[in-house]
């Protein structure tokens, strides 16, 4: 397809989700109307395959990914990260919430896919479990370990399986996620007018503070030039460790860290001239796994997906509400944190600045609640999709097949 058709289309795409947002003062997430636009243009080929790597923009995102996390660092505070031990807590109880439904849901459903279609040996329930819950509560990470644990001994169903979770989930997580945290903002809206919370603290949280940086270093080729050399670092200490400390979270608290020590302002990319796209960039990762569905996939796998979507959402419910209420969060943040396990970074972002925009009436109220909202989500999304996810999912793959 052609590259400047593709990237039109797309932001067209996004144009309207958007739109559809702020009418519908986030009811309707911008990311969900995006995610069933593109479902509907892939599966009825109104849309081409390619038509996410044509915008060039699936590239740019996986450049600038790394940015963009530092970036969500420099968002929080030192102080607010160590407050999240409770979000960490309730992330970890979702996966374990997860994982307990699925294999029950396993034990008592049985069955499993038969050879036929694909020419492959028998797929028993706990080969789908495992699937499930790597799926469901992890992302790229973990449905490739997934994978290749499914097709090293011939299950070539089981493989296919997460990655129709992983293109479906943001479907199911949007929208459940944008109205829970609407809840949840509407109760925040009311502690700040009563002065319960402070919204001259939020306003001084979300002001950009002078960094120690040189002048040269402050304009947007610099700012990009700093950030990537951060990112490299993040990438080395990756591969030193063999994926042990994973790049993003080592970005992320390399820029809670450059925050914290005045080396970088808060928001750090924000105010530079590339930071829009950027974000549309990294929101296009979203949606790449959409266009790999088929219909064929999904009718003979129907009943496991169904099974695997239902059990996942109430083990998250579960685990996430009943920890959230042992360390005292609200049941609507608590299931909000559980269900990032569905989707992640940029969703969690996204998802909270929507939440602050729809329940605040004025700038210094969006500030408010996005203070109290977009921290935990963000914290959330790394406990569960990107840490505690890639764990489990490592222990549990070499059961498949066996």
């Amino acid at each position: 397809m052609n590259s400047v058709v593709a990237f039109v289309v797309v932001m067209l795409v996004w144009t309207v989700s958007d739109f559809v947002a702020k009418k519908t003062k986030s009811l309707l997430s911008s990311l969900f109307v995006a995610s069933i636009i593109f479902l509907i243009g892939f599966l009825t080929n109104v849309f081409p395959d390619d038509l996410l790597a044509s915008s060039s923009l699936l590239a740019l995102a996986g450049v600038v990914v790394g940015f963009i996390i530092v970036h969500l660092g420099t968002m929080i505070s030192l102080d607010d990260f160590k407050k999240q031990w409770r979000t960490l807590l309730v992330g970890i109880a979702a996966v374990v919430g997860i994982a307990v439904f699925l294999l029950v849901a396993g034990l008592v459903f049985g069955g499993g896919v038969q050879p036929g279609e694909y020419g492959e040996v028998a797929a028993q329930p706990l080969d789908f479990v495992i699937a499930g819950v790597g799926a469901i509560s992890g992302g790229t990470i973990s449905v490739i370990i997934i994978q290749e644990a499914a097709l090293g001994v011939g299950l070539t169903t089981v493989a296919i399986f997460p990655v129709l979770i992983v293109a479906l989930q943001g479907l199911i997580g949007f929208p459940l996620t944008s109205v829970i945290l609407r809840r949840e903002a509407s109760r925040v809206k009311a502690q700040v007018r009563p002065g319960e919370l402070s919204v001259d603290e939020a306003e001084e949280a979300a002001t950009a503070s002078t960094s120690r940086l040189p002048d040269a270093f402050r304009t947007t080729a610099g700012t990009l030039f700093v950030v990537g050399v951060v990112v490299l670092a993040a990438i080395g200490i990756n591969n030193l460790t063999d994926g042990v400390l994973n790049t993003f979270v080592v970005a992320l608290i390399f820029g809670i860290a450059l925050r914290t020590t005045g080396i970088f302002k808060p928001s750090v990319l924000a105010g530079i001239d590339s930071l829009g796209l950027m974000m549309i960039a990294i929101l296009i990762l979203v949606f790449g796994p959409l266009a790999t569905v088929e219909l064929s996939d999904l009718a003979s796998l129907a009943v496991p997906l169904l099974l695997a979507f239902v059990c996942g959402l109430a083990g998250i419910a579960v685990f996430a509400a009943v920890t959230g209420k042992l360390v005292g969060y609200s049941v609507s943040m608590s299931i909000a944190i559980g269900l990032t396990a569905l989707f992640g970074f940029p969703g969690t972002m996204i998802l909270s600045q929507e939440a602050a925009r729809g329940a605040g009436e004025s700038p210094e109220e969006v500030a408010a609640i996005e203070g109290q909202i977009l921290p935990k989500m963000i914290v959330a999304g790394f406990s569960t999709v990107t840490i505690t996810s890639v764990i489990v999912t490592s222990i549990i793959a070499g059961h498949i097949g066996r």
